[in-house]
């Protein structure tokens, strides 16, 4: 049986379309995906996003046990800065993608994705050894909202109480246990918000009254972070995707002392890879989607999507595509097999839509 966030009954009053998603039941969407997408493009909407894990590692060794698991360094942040970076594989393939909230000296914060907690926190658990921490799987403490789109700093401050305004990108506060930063995954300004499974209900209560936004579904949380470049783990990221590949090596910090999977990525960098993870636009309105093959012009599979679109904000029909190394220069033509038709496309950045966020 699948888990339930602590909003799962609110979900459920809106007559939300539910489905599984990373272990637990979400809903995918509220009015529609368009309507949602276009909310947080232009106004306010707002996620439950409480199904995210989260793991506290505290104590004499803990920056020094975070910079080893971590791609990113974290010798560099101060308390109230928060890192975006992966935890590798020795061979450089991707255990998660993960934020990491440094709460003061020697006191982390580390947001996972919620199909990877199980792993992650096993991942975590066995190189413990040799560190004086203190690591705990927080998980279940935790319900977590999102606030995103150009009104959200207006929206948290004036509906939810929450004094924002001084928060700059990837920085965060704590007021008593509730966390709030201004981070998100939508390529718009935003807020998460982390706290007990009661607040996190009152927060969401407050939102739904104020009538200031929209009640928002993964369906339209995953649309505005691909049109902006954003990964998913399992399709852009993956134990058989490095960040290399991926195109996020500049969340790889080569030059810092050691971290698990360096040695790999330092290799990749200097000979290259075999694939690469494209953009792809199609000439035709055909969506492509996820694993569908893809062919250079002579016919030849070269590779498969990752993600596909029909694009709500820029109306175009494009995806990410992991293809061999050749095929990966903008301008390339490529082809994409879409049931039994082949349509015609061409190498693009990754990226399909500018974020906003504030810096």
């Amino acid at each position: 049986m699948n888990k339930r966030t602590c909003l799962f009954d609110k979900h459920e009053e809106l007559g939300a379309l539910i489905s599984p998603f990373g272990g637990f039941d979400m809903p995918i969407q509220y009015s529609s995906i368009i309507e949602e997408h276009n909310a947080v493009r232009n106004h306010c909407g707002v996620f439950d996003v409480s199904h995210m894990g989260e793991v506290r590692v505290k104590g004499k060794d803990a920056q020094t046990f975070v910079n080893h698991i971590f791609t990113n360094d974290v010798t560099t942040m101060q308390p109230g800065g928060i890192q975006y970076g992966m935890m590798l594989y020795d061979n450089g393939g991707t255990v998660d993608d993960l934020l990491v909230y440094k709460m003061a000296d020697n006191d982390y914060f580390l947001v996972i994705n919620a199909a990877n907690i199980d792993k992650d926190w096993q991942w975590i658990s066995e190189h413990l050894e040799g560190y004086d921490v203190d690591a705990a799987n927080v998980s279940d403490q935790y319900g977590q909202i999102a606030v995103q789109g150009p009104e959200a700093e207006q929206v948290v401050t004036e509906v939810l109480g929450i004094e924002c305004a001084e928060l700059v990108f990837y920085t965060f506060k704590t007021v008593g246990d509730v966390i709030i930063s201004r981070t998100g995954y939508t390529g718009e300004d935003g807020f998460e918000i982390y706290g007990s499974h009661d607040y996190i209900r009152q927060c969401w209560d407050k939102l739904m009254q104020s009538k200031r936004c929209l009640p928002c579904g993964l369906g339209c949380r995953d649309t505005l972070r691909f049109e902006v470049g954003l990964p998913l783990y399992g399709d852009e990221l993956s134990e058989n995707i490095t960040p290399v590949m991926a195109g996020l090596s500049m969340f790889c910090k080569l030059d810092k002392q050691e971290f698990i999977g360096k040695e790999a990525l330092a290799q990749q960098k200097a000979e290259g890879v075999s694939r690469k993870l494209v953009g792809i636009e199609l000439a035709d309105k055909a969506v492509p989607r996820h694993g569908y093959t893809v062919l250079d012009a002579d016919g030849n599979a070269v590779g498969e999507v990752t993600t596909g679109y029909r694009l709500i904000s820029v109306e175009k029909s494009v995806c990410v595509a992991l293809v061999d190394a050749t095929f990966a220069k903008l301008g390339t033509p490529l082809k994409v097999q879409i049931r039994r038709k082949t349509f015609d496309g061409t190498v693009v950045k990754k990226r399909f839509y500018d974020k906003h966020y504030k810096k």
